[in-house]
Order: C-alpha cells, then sequence, then structure tokens
C-alpha cells in the first residue's frame, strides 16, 4: 500500500511540474535552437532566456482570447439560463479583469 500511495504522489507531483515547466536558456541557446523552443512553447513550457545567469525575456503562449460579455449573455439566454447579472456579478467580473491588468512581478532571482 506504501508504494501504491507513493507512486500516486510521485504521479501527482509530475502532473503538477509538467503544468508549470519552465526551461531556462541563454540567448545564444535560444538562436540555435528557435524552432524546437517555439514547439516546446506551443506545449505550454515556459522559456526564461538568461544573460549572466540573470532573466532578461520570458516566451509562453498568449493568453487564450476570451468572449465579450455580450456574447457570454447571448450564450447565456439562448441556453435558458436563469442566472441573475446583478451588481456582484459586474464585481466580480471587473475583478477579475483588474487582476488580469497588473504588470508581472516574478520572484527575485538568487
Amino acid at each position: 500500500m506504501r508504494n501504491v500511495k507513493r507512486a500516486m504522489t510521485q504521479k501527482a507531483r509530475s502532473a503538477m511540474i509538467g503544468s508549470m515547466a519552465q526551461v531556462h536558456m541563454t540567448e545564444a541557446e535560444l538562436a540555435r535552437n528557435l524552432h524546437e523552443v517555439l514547439t516546446k512553447v506551443r506545449q505550454g513550457v515556459e522559456v526564461v532566456v538568461e544573460q549572466d545567469s540573470q532573466p532578461v525575456a520570458v516566451i509562453r503562449s498568449p493568453l487564450p482570447k476570451g468572449r465579450l460579455l455580450s456574447e457570454c449573455i447571448a450564450l447565456a439566454e439562448l441556453r435558458g439560463s436563469t442566472g441573475t447579472l446583478d451588481e456582484g456579478f459586474m464585481k466580480d467580473v471587473e475583478g477579475g479583469i483588474a487582476s488580469r491588468s497588473q504588470p508581472w512581478n516574478p520572484p527575485a532571482w538568487e
């Protein structure tokens, strides 16, 4: 049973690491392997380009394009939704938009 638990833990850890995959490389490595790097980025890997062990750029897939609120409302109506779009809903939407508009502050590198 202990081995099963350990295997499940390792499997969960691998899945978590796979979803957060990040590769560090130099500018020269990027230039030499651009096609391969872009293939990895399409697969969800984030590439950190470094110079003298300091990050200078991050390459990752763009965020997927979302729907307009009007499209969401029309889709909800089409599906017969009985949801109410009240002031609380609008505050939640505004909060989500504001959180995406904040600058990215990566952790300090050692």
